[in-house]
């Protein structure tokens, strides 16, 4: 998290591993998550899992909150999701399983504190048809657990003053499934010369002596020790207190749990402690090391002729025995660490990589098999837990036409094939993405994040049509020059990027020599193959979306028919957005339009403002801000109609006028407010509305201020004291007619700055409003400000970076800068 410490980072990273363990523990689930929201409230992000990594998850690492999915749904409404098994989990969320089709059950909880929500905590387990999932006290202990995270994120964040808010980018905490460990390792401390020595539980529990009753010598170890290994036992220590470096000695080891009959091996490892005090009083210290269990199974396992291999939570093999290498002809440095997938290329269908998410999911064994060129076939048998999956291969005949189908021949696997896991989870995911895609630009970034990833491609480019011609909207992935060569082009040219919107069908284009056997001279921009998309919505030609791979890539008939049906999604998400585009300009356009163009210049004062408009939707808000030069001194007022409306923007351009009319023939604040207010009245237009009006005095450094309803203006003074002015608040605007509007004395020496700001800037869903205005009160307390316009900057700096405003933000600031003449 930006802005937080070391230390409270790892405190949260601890509060989310916790929750997320102890989730899982208490329930029949094999693995479990934790999402937290963005901080545009938009997203829910990963922030911890347990017992699955979160490349297992694939795309479901950032989900919009308004998606069919039990994570959110639970994050929306504070209620429990609990999907006993995968029947009901397509019944009830068919999106979800589509995307996962795996035999699991799942429960989601809502995670927050007081009411307001800060994520989602869901488990996972293996679920056949019929399962009851949860039982009852389950559910209650994982709500129980959710409720203690969401009460320590509160506490924490009410500490450190940080959010609980996770950025898309957040790393997950990633705690792994609980197994059987291979290896015991005891520690001890060992006085050399006196023989005394200090060891813990587990170097007991090795040796087979009881904690309780260790009299603390080294004799009773050694007692344990084959005789002939006692000499190497006594010249391992020598040797570490000599030359002060570790010293290792292979030692055997009486079976205690055999009834002492026979020996096993340990790994004696001493040395002398770094510190020159310890040295001094002959100190050793070391660990004995038990590695029983691992050897015996490696050596049981490296005789078996069948192969053998292991691979871990989110697919890298972790062990393979001889047998697996000689089958899969390659060496254990190739494999080791690496996915089978990508190391094989008659192994890379997506297939296979689909059986082991199905395999670790629904924690079922799952088998198929595959063809090693030329023609040896391969059966493979998977058995997972959840810390990964045992897998076996052995050789196999040839299938028969009625068998599983196996995976992708030799001759249509290539070593530069991409797995391509997912690609109906991208589809979901896409349209999933364009329903929050407003813009034409946030389109076209959603397609490229999509479609890029799903199908393994390096280059995109959309071009639309206007006038008739072609004109690049969007490009990424590649050169400047990519596709260069479309711009400007009549539709009726005879080029790919055309005949494919002309004719209505998809161009899938796999080699050069493919190109240039149909369009000769068509430039290839160092592509290898191309597929070309008509974007057509309502018979109407939109466009052409380009994906460029700079590898050859052979496109399945899986490929072609999920980017046809692509092509009209986009298409009709891409005229949306264009339409919203052109509406939202002349919106925005009318209310500037309705706002002051340029402040007047003022002896003695320096005025600065900034407006930003909400990205929630098209339409417009009734924000204004006035700077109003008077005969007696000059005016400052802000105000804010309710809504966001062609109506909300016309009454503010009305009262707007009416404050300009009254302060102008020299009504005081407490009546022109009152005047304004009538005059809303007089409007009907069934709006309220709240204003603040200050009035700086031609002479001295004083002012009269007077709000209804809107927020308490703040001022900083010269040695950077900031404080929000204790006004007489009035009533909002339009809730009686016959209202007074009482008037406060305010003084504002010379090097204090004003600053009047609509509630936009201030208000967060879930927050009171008074915890925003006091974070602004800081920021403006420590900010320079030297420079007004500098200042204005940093007081928008977060809203700036904000992808999501809810509402516009107005901010006028007033620097007092020189005593005013008179």
């Amino acid at each position: 998290m930006q802005g937080m410490t070391v230390g409270e980072a790892a405190e949260r990273e601890d509060l989310l591993a916790a929750a997320v363990v102890e989730a899982v523990e208490g329930t029949i689930a094999y693995a479990g998550s934790v999402f937290l929201r963005s901080r545009d409230r938009r997203s829910v992000v990963l922030a911890a899992t347990c017992g699955v990594p979160p490349s297992l998850l694939g795309g479901w690492r950032l989900i919009p909150v308004n998606s069919p999915i039990p994570i959110a749904a639970a994050y929306n409404s504070g209620r429990t999701v609990h999907l006993a098994d995968a029947e009901e989990t397509v019944r009830r969320y068919p999106q979800l399983a589509v995307a996962l089709p795996y035999a699991f059950g799942s429960c989601s909880v809502p995670v927050g504190a007081g009411g307001e929500a800060f994520g989602s905590l869901a488990v996972v387990w293996a679920a056949s048809p019929g399962s009851e999932g949860l039982s009852k006290p389950q559910r209650r202990h994982l709500r129980s657990v959710a409720n203690r995270l969401g009460d320590s994120l509160s506490a924490l964040r009410a500490r450190t003053g940080e959010p609980v808010e996770c950025d898309p980018g957040t790393i997950p905490v990633e705690t792994p499934a609980p197994s059987t460990a291979a290896v015991r390792v005891g520690l001890f401390q060992w006085d050399f010369v006196s023989g005394a020595i200090l060891v813990d539980d587990e170097l007991c529990a090795i040796f087979g002596l009881d904690p309780r009753a260790f009299d603390g010598r080294t004799e009773a170890l050694a007692a344990r020790l084959h005789p002939g290994d006692l000499a190497a036992f006594r010249s391992c220590a020598r040797e570490a207190a000599v030359t002060g470096s570790t010293s290792t000695r292979r030692l055997r080891l009486r079976d205690h749990e055999h009834g002492g009959e026979g020996y096993r091996t340990v790994e004696l490892l001493v040395r002398a402690p770094e510190s020159d005090e310890m040295r001094g009083r002959n100190q050793l210290v070391g660990a004995v090391v038990d590695a029983r269990a691992g050897q015996v199974a490696v050596a049981a396992v490296e005789r078996l002729r069948d192969g053998v291999f292991s691979l871990s939570p989110d697919g890298r093999v972790t062990y393979a025995n001889h047998g697996a290498l000689r089958l899969l002809g390659v060496s254990a440095d190739e494999l080791l660490g690496r996915f089978l997938w990508d190391v094989l290329p008659w192994l890379s269908d997506p297939d296979i990589e689909y059986r082991h998410r199905s395999a670790m999911i629904s924690q079922a064994p799952a088998s198929f098999m595959a063809c090693r060129s030329p023609d040896r076939w391969l059966a493979f048998s998977l058995y997972p837990e959840a810390d990964g999956v045992t897998a076996r291969v052995v050789p196999a005949g040839q299938p028969s036409p009625t068998a599983t189908p196996p995976a992708a021949p030799p001759e249509t696997a290539t070593a530069t094939a991409p797995a391509r896991l997912g690609v109906m989870y991208h589809v979901l995911q896409l349209g999933s993405a364009l329903t929050e895609a407003v813009t034409a630009q946030q389109v076209c970034e959603v397609v490229a994040d999509q479609l890029l990833p799903a199908f393994g491609g390096q280059r995109l480019a959309i071009y639309v049509v206007r006038d008739g011609t072609m004109h690049l909207l969007f490009h990424t992935g590649g050169h400047e020059d990519f596709l260069e060569w479309l711009e400007g082009v009549p539709l009726h040219a005879r080029l790919p990027g055309t005949e494919t919107l002309t004719s209505g069908t998809p161009l899938f284009i796999e080699s050069q020599q493919a190109l240039s056997r149909g369009y000769p001279g068509t430039p290839t921009d160092e592509v290898s193959s191309w597929a070309y998309l008509p974007l057509i919505a309502s018979s109407h030609p939109v466009g052409t979306c380009v994906l460029g791979f700079d590898e050859i890539h052979p496109f399945t008939e899986k490929d072609r028919g999920v980017l046809t049906a692509l092509a009209g999604l986009i298409a009709q998400a891409l005229e949306r957005a264009r339409l919203y585009d052109s509406e939202f300009a002349l919106a925005r356009g009318l209310q500037q339009a309705l706002l002051p163009h340029r402040l007047p210049t003022v002896a003695g004062i320096q005025t600065v403002v900034r407006y930003l408009p909400g990205t929630s939707g098209m339409d417009i808000g009734g924000d204004w801000y006035d700077v109003i030069p008077t005969d007696s001194g000059v005016c400052l007022v802000i105000g804010d109609v309710e809504g966001h409306s062609i109506a909300a923007a016309a009454t503010m351009a009305q009262l707007r006028s009416a404050v300009r009319a009254f302060a102008a023939v020299g009504h005081s604040p407490g009546d022109a407010m009152a005047g304004v207010n009538r005059t809303l009245f007089d409007l009907d237009a069934g709006l309220l509305a709240s204003c603040c009006y200050i009035h700086l005095d031609a002479h001295g450094h004083h002012a009269r201020a007077v709000t209804a309803g809107h927020p308490p203006p703040l001022l900083r003074s010269p040695d950077g004291t900031t404080d929000a002015l204790d006004l007489d608040i009035g009533p909002v605007l339009g809730v009686e007619r016959a209202i007074t509007y009482p008037e406060t004395r305010i003084a504002l020496p010379p090097g204090s700055v004003l600053a009047l700001y609509t509630d936009g800037l201030v208000e967060e869903p879930g927050t009171d409003i008074d915890v925003g205005i006091d974070r602004l009160r800081a920021t403006l307390a420590h900010a320079r400000a030297d420079s007004l316009d500098e200042l204005a900057d940093r007081l928008l700096h977060n809203a700036r970076g904000s992808s999501y405003r809810a509402d516009d933000i107005a901010l006028l600031l007033t620097a007092i800068r020189a005593p005013r003449p008179g």
